[in-house]
């Protein structure tokens, strides 16, 4: 049996974006985004949960230190997203739309960047209560 054991980190931010494709006109990009494609952009109060599945240290019992890996959560993730405009002040939504999945990889880059490669990195991001995204998918 694998010793591998998952630690969750639960965290929030509240982010505004428009869905929209470029290379379409208004009249596709209201068809198939509909309200979201709103110029005047809406807003999403996102539950973010990061999954690291590792092995236990021996010296501490944990698999990463939760203090650590909220840290890196809110240094790398919240704070850069909190209280922004998707579209227009991340540099990864200039030319991507910033849909749920789109979010949901580009935190994953953002955060395997500075987590260890021996443990598995996922993440869920809840857009509203119903409506959520996993990366990777399994």
């Amino acid at each position: 049996m694998s010793k591998k054991v998952a630690v969750y980190r639960k965290e929030h931010f509240n982010a505004a974006h428009r869905l929209h494709n470029l290379n379409w006109d208004n009249a596709t990009n209201d068809l198939v985004f509909g309200k979201c494609n709103n110029p005047n952009f809406h807003g999403h109060n996102y539950e973010l949960i990061v999954k690291v599945t590792g092995v236990p240290d021996n010296e501490t019992g944990y698999v990463i230190d939760m203090k650590v890996l909220s840290y890196l959560i809110q240094e790398n993730v919240i704070e850069r997203f909190d209280h922004k405009n998707l579209n227009e002040d991340i540099a990864e939504f200039k030319r991507l739309n910033p849909s749920a999945e789109n979010i949901a990889i580009v935190i994953y880059n953002i955060l395997r960047d500075k987590i260890e490669l021996k443990f598995d990195l996922h993440i869920r991001l809840y857009e509203t209560e119903r409506n959520f995204v996993e990366y990777p998918a399994n």
